[in-house]
Order: structure tokens, then C-alpha cells, then sequence
């Protein structure tokens, strides 16, 4: 081992590591223990060849080395390699060279223990572990297993021996050429498993499979693979996910009688000879290999993709619906990942609801049009074909990952045994249940939610009652088109109550949600962001989109804000109406806000805390519902919100209503104008009431908003069949 050339070339190694875009997150380095350690790592790419041992050697702080195909170590590559700390397989002292250093403790070993790159992530088969390659099919090696235990055997050995026969110690020293017996750490080996994740697994045409084409000419189909994949995931800024599994110890393995004998005997012990034990350590080494197996594959970072490819795979029926493949892989992001023991992508920390609604985050987008341009679907309209072939054919081993990247993805999963088992379920559950059980884990969510907000937040002469802020659904007689009715800013899901029960027995299901922060207290959506809103109004989305055949968004005040943007962004929605929307606001408080929310930083950055104002008191015309309390922060939202749906007006396209109050306290009316002028649908209505007041879905002539809601809505309902 050459450490001066491992140091240099360890330059160009951080060269290229910086020059890539891979993102490395880790995970689990408390596991990593002192002392010698083998590494044995999961093996799909060239790039682990590289970079691992540079990136492990900046996480220990210690020279780290790895066996490598002796199919590599030919011409300048074979150079290469022997300088960034690369091992051949084939060297005739390898093992007495690993066991050596594992004895003195300074140096860390990597190992990949299929033996070779696993391309297609084939490595379960009838439930054993079983590694696919070209030349056909072998079990994983025990070669980590083996070497660690060795290590530990000559380790307690050179112990034993020092106070017993000191005429072998030396003998055993000056075999691994040691100086003396004090340089032999008091250690143990132990064997660190490791997974690496990629994510999105993505093999295409780059600037380096151009260049290899061009520079070789007639490229082989290895090679060409291997530059488009992994050209892809430097290049393109692939999520890399590296954990560590707890360390396994194999001092036990020398324990037994069979071990201990051999360990103490008072004789020459060449390193191959073959010794009564041997057959012993071959068994323990074959256990220890099960269970680092089991733990790397156990450690899989499961993404996005894994979850569209399973589902797309495990679907009995040939063609789904887009709608209904989303629904399935949500119910599947939602599934107890922690109670099964399943680590996520850090993307699915958060919650999904992107996934039912406007795809944001093209999780769904970028997976599909992938699948599409590999030919393992087809898309017609909303509907998705999968292609039979490509689920079911076997593909050269070196092409796998260019011709179907879907069954790579979906062979990762399968040691993942009880995520296997529940991926399965939704898949072969009805599509009228998946949208029933959509809706009803979210409405369940949203109650859960209010109610521990509720209580977290309660305060005694300032909370109202439990049931104003509880988010409610109202079933009507059809399906064809439910409403998603959103309520205003400091207010609560009970002030569109009526609105909801009128619309209720004209036969339309209603679901009304609770935007955050609402239905608590002032200090509660002090601390909340217009964000949240539309998180709620997401949610809501996704109960009455699965309960209904089709959707029309309104809203109040702040409600017909949200109600815009969700429309601006879902292009299914059936119509929008908005009443009263905050584009330009009347009250003299809200101009305040710019100064008040500057001076309370400047009051916040001087430590005056004593000094700043937070809220302005609120005169409701519905006390029973609304705070008293304005918080300054809560109308800055609110004014956010609506500076960013204001550019999207535009591209709403739908069928539009928007009704105001001549005489709004609050809105401008001028500002409503300004929104239905703004609207992007060819179908839109400008209703304009001569009111006095603000809240005009109740009280006095609330009626007649009701019936010009109701009027739009059955328009709506004669204008499409069912």
C-alpha cells in the first residue's frame, strides 16, 4: 500500500468530488466505533471505487482502503487505482496484507460483499440472499466476515501467546511484520455495515457519454451504461444517502471451545494452514455475513420513486389512471415508516399532499415522463399503460440500468420485507377504497390536528368553544361535484356554516377546513404563516376530491384568497367562486402594518421586547366566532398571500364567480374588480351586493349570496354529464 501515492491522489479524488454535484448526506456516524474496522458497502456504482474512500477517510480521519475487481487493475486504471488505496482481488497477499493492518488498528477497510457490482439491485431471490450478474448467479461473499475474524484470531493469539510461548509470538510478529507486540492494538475488528442510496436513479445521455462515444467510437453496451448512469448522477446533482448500521463485533466468534483450542495451542500456525478451526470460523463467518447482509439492505433510504415504481409494478391492472396511481403511492408516503423499521428520503419528511394535488414538487411529473421516454409506460390522456414486457423480461445485466430503471428501482425494495408486504395491499386494493381511505386518513388528520391545537393553545375567557373551529363535512345526494368552502382570516370553519348547509340541501357534499391558527387563539396564528393556509386548504382538497367526481373551490375574505390559489395551480378543479377576495384593503389597520412590523424588529434587534406591539384589537361583526385580537404578524400573511396569487390570476381557467360588497368596511370593492378583471376564464361573473358590512355570508340578505353561489354551481352541474 502505497500511503504517500494514496495522499497525492487523494487530490484528485476531492477534485472530482468537488467538481460533481452528488449531495452526500450521512447518517448514523455514531456507530462508526474506534479501532480497526472493515466497511461493507452496498456496490451498484463505479463511483463508490472512487470517491468512498477519500469521503470515509475525511469522516474518520484515518487512511481508508478497498478490494477492487482484478479486471480493473490493467494499464493506467490499474494505476489509478493502486493509488487511491485499491486492493485487487487477485493479489496473492491480499489477506495476510488486510489482516495486518486490521492487527495495528490504524488503517479502515471497505468490502463490498456481493463481490462485484450489482447493477439491476437484484440480491433476494425465493428470500435468500442470491447476487444476479452476467456470468449468472453466486451468494454473497464472507470474505469481510472471514478476514475480521481472522484478524480477531491472530489478535488473541499474539496475546495468548506472549505470555505463553514467546518464541511463537515473535515468530507471529515478524509473519505480519510488526515491530513488536505493543504496536498490536488491543482492539477488537469490528464490521460497520453501510448502505448507499441513490436518488432519482437517472441514466441518460451526458457530456461524458458524448465524449466516450466520440473518443472510442463503437462504445460496448458496459461502458456506454456505466459513463450514461453514473455520468448522470455526478453531473446532474444525485441525492446520495450513506448509513451506518450498528457495528458487529465478532470477538464472539472466537469464543467456542473448537477456536479457543486453536487460539492457545502450543505450536506453529502458518496463516494458511489449514487448522482444526477452520471449518468452525467458516460457519461463524457465514452467520456474521447473514446478519451484515441483512442490516445493509434493511438500511435502504426509500424514495418517491421507489414507491411509484412498486405500486406501478404491483397493480394487477395493466392501465391506472394518473389520479389513481397518485392516490395509491400518498396512502403508501402516509404508511408507519419508523414502526417498520424503514428509513425515508429526507423529501418525505414533510407532508405529501403534493402528490394528490398540484404535483409541485413534479415528484409525480419527473418519474412518469422517465418511465415514458424508457418505454415501460404508455400515457394516454390521464390513463398510464404499462408495458407487460419490461416487467416481465429479463435484461442484459450491463444494460439493465438504461433499459429498465423502473425494475432496478423496484428490485431495492425487495428485502424490505414488511414495506414489500404493505406496498402490496394498496396496490391490491379497489379504487373506490383507496379514495375513501385517502379521504378518511385525512379527515381523521384534521380533526387530530384542531384538537391538539386546540388544546395546546386553549385559553380560558379568549379560546371559544371547541365546536367553532371543528373542520366539518356535509354530505349531500350526489358525487358529481363536491364544494371545498374555505372561511376567512381570524375566523373559524363555523362562520360559512350556513353557507355550507344551504349547499348541503341543494344535494352538494361540502367539506370545510380549518386554515392554522384558527379556531384557537391570537397568539396561535401569531405564530402561523400563509403557508400553513395552504396546507390546509390542500388537505381539504384532498378529502372532498376523493369523495366526489369532480370539485369547485370557495371561499370568504381570506378563504377566497386561498380558493384562487388552489385554482391558479389545480387545473382539474370544476369552478372557483370567491367572495369578498382581500386584493386591496379598506381598514386603516392593515396600511398600519409595514410600520408596525418594522418597528417591532427594530424593538426585537434592541432587546426592547417590553416595547413592541403584536396585535391591534379587532372589532368582529361575528364576536361569537372571531378573535378580538389582530395579530400584526397574521395580516402581514395575509398580505403575502395575496401579493403572490395576484400574478396568478391569469392563468386561471376555469369558470369563475366573484361577489363583493359595495359597502365592505374591510375590502375595497375596487380591488374585487381588480381580481375578476384579472381571471383568466373565459366563463366568469362579477357579482356586486350593496352591503354595509364585511361578512355578508351572514346575516341580513346573506340569502342572496347563497342562491348567486347555488345559481353558479348548477350551472356548472348542467354544463358537464355525470
Amino acid at each position: 500500500m502505497n500511503r504517500f501515492a494514496y495522499r497525492t491522489t487523494g487530490l484528485a479524488i476531492k477534485t472530482l468530488y468537488r467538481l460533481s454535484r452528488a449531495q452526500i448526506r450521512t447518517h448514523g456516524e455514531e456507530h462508526i466505533p474506534d479501532g480497526p474496522i472493515i466497511f461493507v458497502i452496498n456496490h451498484f456504482t463505479r463511483i463508490e471505487t472512487l470517491l468512498l474512500p477519500y469521503y470515509l477517510n475525511r469522516l474518520t480521519k484515518s487512511p481508508v482502503w478497498s478490494l477492487a475487481s482484478y479486471e480493473l487493475f490493467k494499464g493506467s486504471l490499474g494505476n489509478f487505482l493502486d493509488k487511491v488505496g485499491a486492493v485487487s482481488t487477485d493479489d496473492p497477499d491480499r489477506d495476510r496484507l488486510i489482516v495486518r493492518s486490521l492487527l495495528l488498528g490504524r488503517d479502515k477497510w471497505i468490502i463490498f460483499p456481493e463481490g462485484r457490482m450489482v447493477k439491476s439491485k437484484k440480491i433476494v431471490e425465493k428470500g435468500r440472499y442470491m447476487i444476479s450478474y452476467a456470468g449468472g448467479k453466486h451468494p454473497p461473499h464472507t470474505g469481510a466476515a472471514t478476514l475480521a475474524i481472522r484478524a480477531e484470531f491472530y489478535r488473541q493469539r499474539l496475546l495468548n501467546m506472549a505470555e505463553n510461548d514467546p518464541e511463537e509470538a515473535g515468530r507471529l510478529l515478524k509473519l505480519f511484520r510488526i515491530e513488536d507486540l505493543l504496536a498490536v492494538s488491543s482492539l477488537s475488528t469490528q464490521i460497520v455495515p453501510v448502505n448507499l442510496t441513490y436518488y432519482p436513479l437517472r441514466a441518460k445521455e451526458n457530456f461524458l457519454s458524448d465524449l466516450a462515444t466520440k473518443m472510442v467510437g463503437d462504445i460496448s453496451d458496459r461502458m456506454l451504461d456505466e459513463v450514461m448512469t453514473e455520468g448522470s448522477m455526478l453531473l446532474s446533482g444525485v441525492n446520495i444517502d450513506m448509513r451506518f448500521g450498528p457495528p458487529l463485533s465478532v470477538y464472539e466468534c472466537t469464543r467456542c471451545a473448537e477456536v479457543s483450542y486453536d487460539i492457545g495451542v502450543r505450536r506453529q500456525i502458518n496463516f494458511d494452514d489449514a487448522i482444526p478451526s477452520k471449518k468452525r470460523m467458516r460457519k461463524e463467518a457465514l452467520k456474521v455475513m447473514q446478519r451484515y447482509m441483512t442490516s445493509i439492505y434493511s438500511m435502504t433510504t426509500v424514495n418517491h420513486d421507489h414507491l411509484f415504481a412498486s405500486m406501478l409494478s404491483l397493480i394487477p391492472k395493466r392501465t391506472v389512471s394518473a389520479r389513481n396511481l397518485r392516490a395509491r403511492v400518498f396512502l403508501a408516503s402516509m404508511l408507519p415508516f419508523n414502526k417498520m423499521g424503514v428509513h425515508v428520503h429526507h423529501s418525505m419528511d414533510e407532508g405529501q399532499l403534493a402528490l394528490i394535488t398540484d404535483d409541485r414538487y413534479d415528484k409525480y411529473k419527473d418519474f412518469v415522463t422517465f418511465a415514458e421516454a424508457r418505454e415501460v409506460i404508455q400515457r394516454h390522456g390521464d390513463a398510464i399503460v404499462k408495458n407487460k414486457e419490461k416487467f416481465a423480461s429479463a435484461f442484459d445485466f450491463h444494460t439493465i440500468r438504461i433499459e429498465n430503471p423502473i425494475n432496478v428501482i423496484v428490485n431495492e425494495t425487495e428485502p424490505l420485507v414488511m414495506l414489500r408486504r404493505a406496498l402490496r395491499k394498496i396496490a391490491w386494493t379497489p379504487g373506490f377504497w383507496v379514495r375513501r381511505q385517502v379521504a378518511r386518513r385525512l379527515e381523521d388528520k384534521a380533526m387530530f390536528d384542531y384538537e391538539t391545537d386546540y388544546a395546546t393553545h386553549y385559553t380560558e375567557g379568549v379560546s371559544k368553544s371547541l365546536e367553532v373551529g371543528r373542520p366539518f363535512l356535509i354530505k349531500g345526494k350526489f358525487r358529481r361535484i363536491g364544494v371545498l368552502l374555505i372561511h376567512g382570516y381570524m375566523a373559524a370553519p363555523l362562520e360559512v356554516k350556513e353557507l355550507a348547509k344551504y349547499l348541503g340541501r341543494m344535494g352538494y357534499w361540502v367539506y370545510v377546513p380549518r386554515l392554522k391558527g384558527h379556531g384557537t387563539t391570537p397568539d396561535d396564528l401569531a405564530n402561523r404563516t400563509y403557508l400553513e393556509w395552504i396546507d390546509s386548504v390542500e388537505e381539504g382538497y384532498g378529502i372532498i376530491s376523493n369523495r366526489c367526481k369532480r370539485v369547485v373551490v370557495g371561499g370568504f375574505s381570506t378563504g377566497a384568497g386561498l380558493a384562487l390559489d388552489l385554482a391558479a395551480r389545480i387545473e382539474t378543479l370544476e369552478g372557483v367562486f370567491a367572495v369578498c377576495p382581500p386584493l386591496k384593503f379598506q381598514e386603516f389597520a392593515s396600511k398600519l402594518v409595514p410600520a408596525v412590523d418594522a418597528w417591532n424588529k427594530l424593538m426585537h434587534l434592541m432587546n426592547l421586547e417590553g416595547a413592541t406591539k403584536e396585535f391591534v384589537e379587532n372589532n368582529p361583526e361575528n364576536p361569537h366566532i372571531n378573535y378580538f385580537q389582530n395579530p400584526v404578524a397574521g395580516v402581514r400573511q395575509l398580505e403575502r398571500l395575496m401579493t403572490a396569487v395576484e400574478p396568478k390570476l391569469a392563468s386561471i381557467k376555469v369558470p369563475a364567480l366573484v361577489a363583493q360588497s359595495f359597502g365592505d368596511p374591510v375590502v375595497d370593492h375596487r380591488g374585487a374588480r381588480r381580481v375578476f378583471q384579472r381571471l383568466g376564464s373565459a366563463d366568469k361573473e362579477y357579482i356586486l351586493f350593496n352591503f354595509n358590512r364585511h361578512g355578508i355570508l351572514l346575516g341580513e340578505g346573506s340569502h342572496r349570496v347563497y342562491t348567486a353561489i347555488g345559481n353558479f354551481l348548477n350551472r356548472l352541474q348542467r354544463n358537464k354529464p355525470s
